[in-house]
């Protein structure tokens, strides 16, 4: 059997694409290994609104208490800090993931495995998969790879992005040990990190992860952790750890669509915020834009033009990077509390 098309991932980007695809496209979505994936867990105000779009409303089963409206902003190194309104939506990242699937039609199949090589072949794509423990091999005539800043289907076939590769490490703890109110917090350490950390209470749990270079990760989180404990945090009984790469933007360069029968979406195109490191809502708009290029003549081009504002967009959060992780820009900022709110004791 050869398919139409194959989607390698099976997160947001992934799952979206596959619910919008035409009903004459005889296609495969390959979720993954179903690993849960290092993430915050926090529902952006734009993938809200695409999800709105979606005509989609979360269910409850999905979202986690508490739910969150205001992120307490900390310098590490200054001790300056300051609140600030945010309308995230606190969520549990597998149940979200889970639901996305829950979408797709029946006429699009769907199998649990990864995919170990992929070759290209005149009339098409000859991918190598593990599924249920035995490999077996898939035939398609075009390729989407929504398989994240790892991709194998980016690395097969187009040289490296040029991005700033990082690591995102995170670390469950029982919230009971905590003090602190169920704020989300972003932390920042120019000792430690040139990105962002977070803690975020999810019911029973609280999560502390960040963004860190990839030389001496594990060193840096656990002296950051350390540095945490004179805002008020203990953090001493973790109950899981988990990480992953992550790519950050630095200039067009950044970014690959794909070519020819080869489509890239989400963050394996490079499609995620450098400032706050979102990559949800670009998984979703991409995996659109593909979906509304396949019905075009010439699919790679379509999707190319029809993602320019997408990458423009990030290109433009470049410059807001270069203000967070500014420290002394950080500094005015914390210290004016321009955009901040008073809290009411």
């Amino acid at each position: 059997m050869i398919y139409d098309l194959v989607i390698v991932g099976g997160g947001p980007a992934g799952a979206t694409l596959a619910s919008l695809l035409n009903k004459n496209i005889k296609a495969l979505l390959i979720e993954g290994d179903g690993a849960e994936k290092t993430c915050g867990g926090l529902l952006s105000p734009d993938a809200q609104e695409f999800l709105a779009r979606l005509g989609r409303t979360l269910p409850s089963d999905v979202l986690v208490d508490p739910q969150i409206f205001s992120v307490r902003t900390i310098d590490l190194h200054t001790k300056k800090e300051c609140t600030y309104f945010r309308n995230y939506l606190n969520m549990r990242r597998k149940a979200f993931d889970d639901w996305m699937l829950s979408f797709i039609p029946a006429h699009i199949e769907t199998i649990k495995g990864v995919v170990n090589s992929i070759e290209a072949l005149p009339s098409g794509f000859l991918l190598t998969c593990r599924k249920d423990g035995t490999q077996t091999q898939i035939r398609t005539r075009k390729l989407v790879g929504a398989d994240g800043a790892g991709s194998i289907v980016r690395r097969t076939f187009f040289p490296p992005l040029e991005t700033e590769e990082l690591v995102a490490f995170q670390q469950w703890f029982p919230a009971s040990d905590e003090s602190q109110p169920p704020l989300y917090t972003a932390l920042f350490d120019k000792k430690t990190s040139t990105a962002c950390s977070w803690t975020i209470q999810k019911g029973e749990h609280v999560l502390f992860g960040g963004i860190f270079p990839k030389d001496h990760t594990r060193q840096r989180f656990e002296e950051q952790k350390e540095k945490l404990r004179s805002v008020g945090f203990e953090f001493r009984r973790p109950m899981r750890s988990e990480g992953c790469k992550v790519l950050k933007p630095r200039s067009q360069k950044s970014f690959q669509c794909g070519s020819h029968n080869i489509f890239l979406i989400g963050e394996a195109a490079g499609f995620i915020s450098p400032s706050s490191f979102e990559g949800i809502s670009y998984a979703m708009k991409s995996a659109y834009y593909l979906s509304e290029s396949l019905k075009t003549p010439n699919p790679s081009q379509s999707y190319f033009k029809m993602t320019t504002g997408l990458r423009n967009r990030l290109l433009l959060k470049l410059f807001k990077a270069r203000v967070m992780y500014s420290p002394m820009l950080r500094s005015l900022a914390l210290q004016t509390g321009l955009t901040g709110i008073s809290p009411i004791e």
